[in-house]
């Protein structure tokens, strides 16, 4: 592999405040310098980025592949071309498939796929199959591979199993990821209690429920000491306890999803199952919620949460279609309009989406320094492109931003110094 020096470019990295023109070298798969000023070793390619902006490859907090089990909404390869495509170098994958990442010999596997183009970090199940009933083998999970452990689209209902749980994963070094949802009162549910889904027709899941679920495990985190993860918040009452809690200095922290902070309820429109998600879109106050929550810090990272599904999943009434969507090519763009819209930093909203995901996870790469892994991506913010679906790359194409027109194009990315899109 030869040289590369990128020139040119508005360099960005959160980790350091880096904003700025300069140049970066990448060199046996690795970032070898970086700054304004620097010129071409000899015999080295060069890349005019034009005045684009060159940052670390984004490390995607949270996505659902449907391989093992569910080949036909979306495979590895698909994915990981879906990936490339926006900009994501590094994707932590759910174990709720079928067979449910519960194996150590799973974790291993999943660990291996994509080399080249992405690399994938598996969670490992807290339960048996995600089913709740007993936790998995958190120690064999970990040697194997396992980033930390949770139910994936599942809560862990019982607050027992919960709290071992926590206990368990602070042994081994792990947090726990939950889905904040508290089950009895979601059961059946398709939209967000309130005016709308009663004018629709549709049986509603009250906000409460994510609050709930996030106080009682705020409450076991307490107890434990053990850290706790709480994925795709869309609430402002849950935020609101979140806030609190680390003020109080527990070991507690928080992603959301592109969706809860570009779009609120009435995107379901008449009946738009593509907009069904889970958690449910929310009001206009929780989505605003959500957005104050991104500026001060109190959201940890933003994640795809990329649930790929087929036609026939969401060609159905609406209380009966699956909920998700697919957010991996959109992920970096929607984000963006934070900052077209003047309410996120730039460097603010890619730190969501780099450094801070990666130094949760203890990783060495979501940074833009010499030695660190050579990922990178390269994207135009004002370039613009409309969302729509059966264009995406990947297989699955159930998007809830379908016909939406966004600024902020990738032109390229580099997985280990290897250029893999664009």
């Amino acid at each position: 592999m030869r040289d590369l020096l990128i020139h040119n470019a508005r360099l960005l990295d959160p980790a350091t405040g880096l904003d700025g023109p300069g140049a970066l070298l990448l060199r046996g798969g690795c970032i070898a310098d970086l700054g304004p000023g620097l010129t071409a070793p000899e015999g080295a390619e060069t890349l005019d980025a034009g005045g684009a902006c060159l940052a670390p490859g984004l490390v995607d907090l949270r996505a659902a592949l449907g391989e093992p089990g569910a080949e036909h909404r979306e495979t590895i390869g698909s994915a990981a071309l879906a990936a490339a495509a926006g900009g994501i170098t590094t994707l932590c994958a759910l174990p709720d498939t079928q067979p449910a990442i519960d194996d150590p010999a799973l974790v291993a596997f999943l660990a291996r796929q994509a080399a080249g183009s992405l690399t994938i970090l598996p969670y490992g199940a807290a339960t048996r199959g995600c089913a709740g009933k007993d936790l998995a083998e958190f120690g064999l999970l970990r040697e194997a591979g396992a980033i930390a452990f949770t139910d994936g689209r599942r809560a862990i209902g019982s607050a027992r199993l919960m709290r071992l749980a926590l206990s368990y994963a602070r042994a081994f070094g792990r947090f726990v990821v939950q889905h904040p949802e508290d089950p009895s009162l979601a059961a059946g549910g398709a939209a967000t209690e309130g005016e709308r889904a009663t004018r629709m027709g549709l049986p509603g899941i009250p906000p409460a429920a994510e609050s709930m679920m996030v106080a009682r495990d705020i409450a076991l985190a307490r107890l434990t000491g053990g850290h706790v993860h709480f994925a795709h918040v869309s609430t402002g009452a849950a935020l609101d306890l979140i806030r609190a809690a680390k003020t109080e200095g527990l070991s507690v922290t928080c992603d959301t999803a592109p969706p809860y902070f570009d779009l609120n309820e009435t995107a379901i429109g008449e009946y738009r199952t593509y907009a069904k998600l889970s958690p449910p879109l929310r009001a206009e106050a929780d989505r605003l919620a959500v957005v104050a929550a991104l500026a001060d810090g109190t959201i940890d990272a933003v994640a795809s949460d990329h649930q790929p599904h087929d036609a026939d999943d969401k060609r159905l009434p609406f209380a009966q279609a699956e909920p998700g969507g697919t957010g991996l090519a959109t992920l970096l763009a929607v984000t963006l309009a934070q900052v077209h819209g003047g309410r996120l930093d730039l460097l603010e909203a890619i730190g969501l989406m780099t450094a801070r995901p990666a130094a949760l996870l203890g990783l060495g790469s979501g940074r833009l320094k010499p030695g660190a892994p050579g990922d990178l991506v390269l994207f135009s913010l004002e370039r613009g492109w409309q969302v729509v679906s059966g264009k995406l790359p990947g297989k699955a194409q159930n998007t809830p931003f379908d016909g939406r027109a966004l600024e902020g194009r990738v032109l390229g990315t580099w997985k280990d110094g290897r250029r893999v899109f664009g």
